[in-house]
């Protein structure tokens, strides 16, 4: 096909409405791809990438749809929720072999939401719920293929009941809006749930273009103990006004040494004193501990900077577990974070599916948490697959009992063995420790697979 679009985009709305002008659907969070499936197939993104050999499972758009353009999202789930970081390594893989392997373990799907032509002629001029109609008549669903389900006027329940199975918000579209690509049109809102996080600022970048007096982005951290780690960068959210204030409030700040470590940015920065905190808008927390889609919302001046501690990334961790939960039809604890000095460890035998052994590591005050299919090794060099799971509360450690059918990980629970532990290494990919329980006694390490999914870890029980 010789014409190639861009995607139309959406304004962010300001909360779930309801309206009989309106349709509403899944916010997917995934990448964004425009498909053309002619005598040639192309997949590509809203920069106008190819990336169809990065998901060759997506080829089956050839047997499903003929002489069209879709528009859609491609997501890989684990467990029922979207995973952002799975689909965006997968758009960055160029072998082959790696790119087969990734197919196989992380599968893709694509999400098709609008249609942009149809038999070589355009149909972005017509209303939305007529695209819609023609869309359904003329795609098939397969197995890695899917129309998008919407619903009409009813927004704030579908927002509401949307959250509760973990998506991270919902799209509101006017039923007659025509599409514009490359267009941030107000007949397309994004509505999604914020979370927000107090930071410390200890630098910032340069600024370029309008923004050359000024800075471009804020180096933002948080304090683990004592010890301040990276959390991202922020450089969104600034009136002139506010970006001026800073600036000069910034100029009686400057080190000359950097104040922060491991910061993953290209530009030039410019290192502060670690003495003001900023409140900070995000959408999640991704697995590498950063903020995703932070904006700036405004300076606290009522909060010292040691108070900023990642614990407040590490609550919002257990929003995965309150989101597959009614705690309504459960008997499993609510997500409540417990302060503790001592660093407990459980294990759960757990009679779901398939019988499998929970291990959850208590780390400030959260259990991380790993499914182990055939049970924890008890002797030296026994190894096992170890399965990461979401966090825990701290109370889910003493839960026994049933969950209900229908519920997420319905089954029989028991505890195994539990007691203390001591940690002697705690990294992103290994993690060295020893258990005290009435069990199981001695060292262990869990350390993560590389270049497969990064949920699988491997349990090992060392010499003492």
């Amino acid at each position: 096909m010789k014409q190639r679009y861009k995607p139309m985009l959406a304004q962010t709305g300001h909360g779930p409405f309801n309206s009989k002008d309106w349709i509403f659907e899944v916010k997917w969070d995934g990448i964004r791809a425009i498909s053309y499936i002619n005598e040639e197939y192309s997949l590509r993104t809203r920069n106008d990438k190819e990336i169809k050999y990065n998901f060759p499972e997506l080829e089956e758009l050839k047997t499903l749809a003929k002489n069209v353009v879709l528009d859609g999202e491609i997501i890989v789930t684990h467990e029922g929720k979207t995973d952002f970081q799975t689909v965006i390594e997968r758009s960055k893989l160029t072998s082959p072999r790696d790119i087969e392997f990734m197919a196989r373990q992380n599968p893709a799907t694509y999400v098709v939401f609008d249609l942009l032509e149809k038999d070589g002629k355009p149909v972005t001029n017509l209303p939305l719920i007529e695209r819609k109609k023609i869309l359904q008549e003329t795609l098939k669903e397969g197995k890695h293929v899917f129309l998008s389900v919407f619903i009409e006027e009813n927004g704030e329940l579908y927002y509401h009941e949307a959250l509760k199975k973990g998506v991270e918000g919902v799209m509101a579209k006017k039923k007659d809006s025509p599409y514009t690509p490359g267009f941030r049109s107000e007949n397309w809102l994004k509505i999604k749930k914020l979370q927000a996080c107090d930071c410390v600022i200890f630098g910032y970048t340069e600024g370029q273009g309008k923004r050359k007096t000024g800075f471009g982005a804020l180096i933002l951290g948080l304090y683990d103990k004592d010890k301040p780690v990276y959390v991202g960068k922020v450089g969104t959210g600034f009136s002139e006004e506010t970006m001026s204030g800073l600036m000069e409030t910034f100029q009686k700040l400057i080190s000359s040494e950097p104040t922060l470590e491991k910061v993953e940015v290209a530009e030039q920065v410019t290192w502060l004193k670690p003495k003001l905190v900023a409140e900070i808008i995000y959408q999640v927390v991704t697995k590498d501990g950063r903020l995703r889609m932070p904006r700036f919302h405004s300076l606290r001046a009522d909060k010292a900077p040691s108070d900023c501690t990642v614990e407040q990334l590490n609550r919002d961790s257990l929003t995965e577990y309150k989101s597959r939960r009614d705690f309504s039809a459960t008997p499993e604890p609510p997500a409540l974070k417990s302060e503790t000095s001592t660093q407990i460890f459980v294990v759960q035998e757990h009679h779901a599916r398939r019988l499998h052994y929970d291990l959850r590591l208590e780390k400030d005050g959260i259990l991380k948490s790993w499914a182990i299919p055939k049970g924890i090794p008890e002797k030296t060099g026994e190894k096992r697959l170890a399965v990461h799971t979401e966090d825990h509360p701290y109370e889910y450690a003493k839960f026994e009992g049933t969950i209900p059918q229908g519920q997420y990980g319905a089954g029989t629970v028991k505890i195994w063995d539990n007691g203390t532990y001591t940690a002697k290494l705690w990294k992103e990919d290994m993690i060295e420790f020893t258990l005290n329980g009435q069990r199981l006694q001695g060292k262990f390490v869990l350390t993560k697979f590389k270049k497969t999914d990064e949920k699988n870890w491997l349990l090992l029980r060392v010499r003492d």
